[in-house]
């Protein structure tokens, strides 16, 4: 038995200079043909941690991937067929972990696409809202967070890391002062390694102490 709620995932990944959303182009009404964020009914008697995993794997093929919860949205007008209210999970994931396991298992969608969040198609429901919030409470939140580094590698340049911020704050940053502001803070290693297999000069690469990062903030 189905409930009349719903969980909706709004995955986001960095991938070649762009801030990234997973959508599902949908293979069922209401809004058959539309693109929207993975997601689908809770059961009955589901607990919402197993929904929340159940529904992220047999929509994207992902599992073992931290989800937050967002908010809930519960619009009279949100949903064709009366008030269904959704819950909304995010996960910040790496491009280069995810790439080969994304796949749809289930008949409700056709096909799952990365969208830039800068770029979005027309959405089913509210999607357009709920990722709009996602994206809001990243940019309040990027400086006091480890977001930046939730979605680089574990070895990043400078110019990776810039370009994440400015993809979060949807602004661009000054180069040399975003430089010396981020060095200032004192949670980046630096590394003594280059990237590799680039046509142009390779740049240094840096990692992330987050030790360092929750000793900074706890003293705060």
């Amino acid at each position: 038995m189905q409930t009349h709620f719903t969980i909706d995932c709004v995955i986001l990944t960095f991938d070649e200079g762009q801030l990234k959303v997973l959508l599902a182009e949908r293979n069922e009404y209401p809004y058959k043909d539309w693109w929207a964020l993975p997601g689908y009914f809770v059961n009955k008697y589901e607990e919402m941690e197993d929904a929340v995993a159940r529904i992220l794997f047999e929509m994207t093929g992902l599992k073992d991937i931290y989800m937050d919860q967002l908010a809930a949205f519960a619009g009279v007008k949100r949903h064709p067929e009366g008030r269904i209210l959704t819950v909304a999970y995010l996960a910040l994931v790496q491009m280069e972990e995810v790439k080969n396991k994304i796949f749809s298992g289930s008949n409700y969608m056709r096909q799952l696409k990365w969208f830039p969040v800068t770029e979005l198609p027309d959405l089913a429901f509210d999607h357009k809202d709920i990722i709009e919030l996602s994206l809001d409470r990243l940019k309040k939140t990027v400086t006091y967070s480890t977001t930046p580094y939730e979605l680089l590698p574990a070895k990043f340049t400078l110019t990776q890391l810039q370009q994440v911020y400015e993809a979060l704050l949807n602004k661009q940053l000054d180069k040399r002062n975003f430089r010396k502001k981020i060095n200032n803070l004192g949670y980046l290693k630096e590394l003594n390694e280059f990237q590799k297999g680039v046509s142009y000069r390779a740049a240094k690469l840096y990692s992330f102490d987050k030790k360092k990062f929750h000793k900074t903030f706890s003293q705060e």
